[in-house]
C-alpha cells in the first residue's frame, strides 16, 4: 500500500492533468469521479506501481472510456425506448395513441416526468425525490411537456381563471 503522504504528494501534483486527461472523453463532474476512482484504486494496490503517475493515467483512461462508453451505451438505449416502445397500451383510443407518440418526441426529463406523474400517479415531491430535481423543476417539466403534447395534437390549454 502506498504511503499517505505520497499519495497526497501524488494528487497534489497529478491530479489536474488526469483531470485535463479525463476531459477528452468526460464532462467535468464524470471526470472528476473518474479520477477520484484512479487515486481510490491506487491507495487500496497491494503494490505500489513502479511508475505511478503512467499507473495512474492508464487507470483514468481505462476508466473514462468505460465510463464514456457507457454513457453512449445507455443515450442509445434510451433513444431507441423512447422512438420505438410505445407508453401507452394498445388497447387505447386512437387519441391515446397519438399522445403516446407526441410523448416519445418530448425531452427526456418531460417525458419521465409525465410518466411518474400519470402513470406512476406520484405527487410532485415524490417525483422531485426520484428524479432529483426540485419541486419547481418537475413541475416546469410537467407543464412544459403537457403544453408540448396539446400544441401537437392540437388541443387548446385549458385557462383556469
Amino acid at each position: 500500500m502506498m504511503d499517505p503522504a505520497d499519495l497526497t504528494d501524488c494528487f497534489d501534483r497529478d491530479a489536474a492533468g488526469l483531470l485535463l486527461y479525463a476531459r477528452q472523453w468526460l464532462d467535468r463532474a464524470a471526470a472528476e469521479d473518474v479520477v477520484q476512482e484512479a487515486f481510490v484504486r491506487l491507495m487500496v494496490v497491494r503494490q505500489t506501481p513502479d511508475n505511478v503517475r503512467a499507473w495512474l493515467y492508464r487507470a483514468t483512461r481505462n476508466l473514462a472510456i468505460a465510463q464514456w462508453r457507457s454513457s453512449k451505451r445507455r443515450q442509445r438505449r434510451e433513444s431507441v425506448a423512447a422512438r420505438d416502445e410505445p407508453v401507452f397500451e394498445e388497447h387505447l383510443d386512437h387519441d391515446a395513441r397519438i399522445a403516446s407518440r407526441f410523448l416519445n418526441d418530448l425531452a427526456h426529463e418531460q417525458r419521465e416526468v409525465i410518466v411518474l406523474r400519470i402513470w406512476g400517479q406520484l405527487k410532485l415531491a415524490e417525483i422531485a425525490g426520484v428524479t432529483g430535481l426540485g419541486v419547481s423543476s418537475v413541475f416546469h417539466h410537467y407543464q412544459q411537456g403537457l403544453r408540448e403534447i396539446r400544441r401537437k395534437m392540437r388541443v387548446p390549454c385549458q385557462n383556469r381563471d
